[in-house]
């Protein structure tokens, strides 16, 4: 990319900061994450599960939930993207399969968000066809509407929102603001 072009860039990412509205700043996200962790805990404790990372949406939310888990489990990833560095979702794009064993396994499979769910089902079916003996989905964000595909759920959601499209703890804008600390909406005129 020409260093102009960077820069119009950058440029437009930070106008999209600025403008942005925090629907939940770091402390209530983390609060979110602790309240995750519990329910888990709860449920999977004792099931020798495998924490899957979905990348690279799921990398922070896994990074702050994993210490919480104070229990044995192994982790791993996976890369699958629909979205590439763009506002709208097309096909899924398989770039990475997990490396651990599936076979007869709990799967947590820990995404940054459930929208209208092609990547989540997709990836805990593909769990379940590499012999999973279940899957658990764990999302940062839900957003709530009414075009989600049937089937595509999560057994633990941090934080519910209304449909907006957001960015920040992993969620992304075109690439970019994933480190944004909250959850902030991008001003509607700024999609348009």
């Amino acid at each position: 990319m020409e260093l102009s072009a960077l820069t119009a860039a950058t440029a437009d990412i930070d106008r999209i900061r600025r403008t942005a509205i925090c629907l939940y700043d770091a402390q209530a996200v983390e609060s979110a994450i602790a309240g995750m962790a519990k329910q888990i805990a709860q449920e999977l404790a004792d099931s020798d599960p495998l924490l899957l990372c979905v990348m690279n949406g799921g990398l922070i939310l896994t990074g702050r939930l994993a210490p919480l888990l104070d229990f044995p489990l192994q982790i791993d990833y996976l890369h699958a993207t629909r979205y590439r560095d763009k506002v709208r979702g097309g096909a899924l794009n398989w770039l990475s399969y997990p490396k651990e064993r599936l076979e007869g396994r709990t799967v947590i499979v820990v995404d940054d968000i459930l929208d209208e769910g092609n990547t989540l089902k997709s990836v805990c079916e593909y769990c379940l066809e590499q012999g999973a003996a279940r899957t658990y989905s764990v999302v940062l964000v839900e957003k709530i509407h009414d075009r989600r595909i049937a089937g595509a759920r999560a057994e633990c959601v941090g934080l519910r929102i209304e449909d907006k499209f957001v960015f920040g703890y992993g969620l992304d804008y075109k690439g970019y603001l994933r480190n944004a600390p909250g959850i902030f909406a991008v001003a509607d005129a700024e999609l348009a």
